[in-house]
C-alpha cells in the first residue's frame, strides 16, 4: 500500500511491523513471507479500530437520543436480533459464530455502559439547569 492510497494514519513511529521473537531463528525466506502476511493483518486490525471507532460514534448518538427521552439503556429484543443476524453473517464468512456472538457481547455492553453513562450525564445536567 502506497502513502498516498493508505487512508489510515501512520504509525510507523511506535510500531515495528518486523519485531519478532523468530527474527534470526528462521529461514528467511519464510520469515518474509511471515512478514508480508503480517503486514495484511496489520492493516485489518487498523481498519477494525477505525470501524469500531465510527460504530461507537452512531451509538453515542442513540445513547443520547435514548437519555433525552428517558428510554432504557438496553435494548434486549434489538441486542438478540443482532446477535443473531451477526452469527448467520459469520456462517456465511466461514467464522465461529460463537466467537462472533462473544465478540458482539463484548460491544453491547460497552456500548450499554456508554448510554448508562451518557443518561446519568445528561440527568444530572438537567437537573442543574
Amino acid at each position: 500500500m502506497t502513502e498516498q492510497n493508505n487512508v489510515l494514519p501512520d504509525d510507523s513511529e511506535s510500531f515495528d511491523p518486523a519485531a519478532s521473537s523468530l527474527s534470526g531463528q528462521v529461514d528467511r525466506a519464510i520469515m518474509d513471507e511471515l512478514l508480508s502476511i503480517r503486514s495484511s493483518i496489520d492493516n485489518i486490525d487498523a481498519t477494525l479500530v477505525f470501524l469500531l471507532a465510527e460504530r461507537f460514534k452512531a451509538t453515542q448518538k442513540v445513547g443520547i437520543l435514548k437519555a433525552t427521552h428517558k428510554l432504557p439503556a438496553g435494548d434486549p429484543g434489538r441486542e438478540a436480533a443482532q446477535i443473531a443476524r451477526l452469527r448467520r453473517l459469520a456462517e456465511d464468512a466461514h467464522l465461529d459464530p460463537a466467537f462472533a456472538e462473544k465478540f458482539l457481547n463484548f460491544i453491547i455492553s460497552e456500548v450499554i455502559r456508554h448510554h448508562e453513562a451518557i443518561a446519568e450525564n445528561h440527568q444530572t445536567t438537567n437537573q442543574q439547569a
